[in-house]
């Protein structure tokens, strides 16, 4: 390969890495040999990346509702924490709390339809320990913590599932 060669190489993994500072001005190849500046990419994907987040946002609402129609209260929503540098975080969805004092740390999953097991098994064991950490971060401001518990809330295809204890904090 030649210098040039390599040089096109690199500048195109730079560009697909997606963590690149906006207003880099650099260009890849996209198919059929034509070029894609970087801001149209990210405009695209951006849209994407929106609409996802949309349907995420929706389907938390609904779940809240839900919930609160079912006699827990609102805690907080979207409590995140950081995981550090080379580690991803975590986030709880939403923060409840039963009639009984119980917290419930919901996840919220929303997809379209049910292939691939659905939004219940997209839950993965790693999701579940990243759950699990920033809960234990959330309660690090509590003297005593109360009783917890988690749950799952899927919504799919507009029908939504709600697991109360879908899974247990383990050690």
């Amino acid at each position: 390969a030649t210098a040039s060669t390599r040089a096109r190489v690199c500048t195109a993994l730079r560009v697909m890495s997606a963590r690149l500072p906006m207003g880099v001005a650099t260009t890849y190849s996209a198919p059929g040999g034509k070029s894609c500046a970087p801001a149209a990419w990210a405009a695209a994907l951006s849209t994407v990346v929106g609409f996802t987040q949309q349907i995420g946002s929706e389907a938390e609402d609904r779940a809240c509702r839900h919930l609160q129609a079912q006699g827990l209260t609102l805690v907080q929503r979207n409590y995140r924490v950081a995981g550090g540098p080379r580690r991803r975080g975590g986030e709880i969805d939403l923060i409840m709390r039963t009639h009984q004092g119980t917290l419930v740390f919901v996840e919220v999953r929303a997809r379209a339809q049910a292939r691939h097991g659905g939004a219940g098994a997209s839950v993965t064991a790693l999701k579940q320990r990243r759950l699990v950490w920033a809960a234990r971060h959330y309660l690090l401001r509590w003297a005593s913590p109360p009783p917890c518990r988690f749950d799952v809330v899927a919504v799919e295809g507009g029908v939504l599932h709600w697991w109360p204890g879908a899974f247990q904090a383990v050690d």
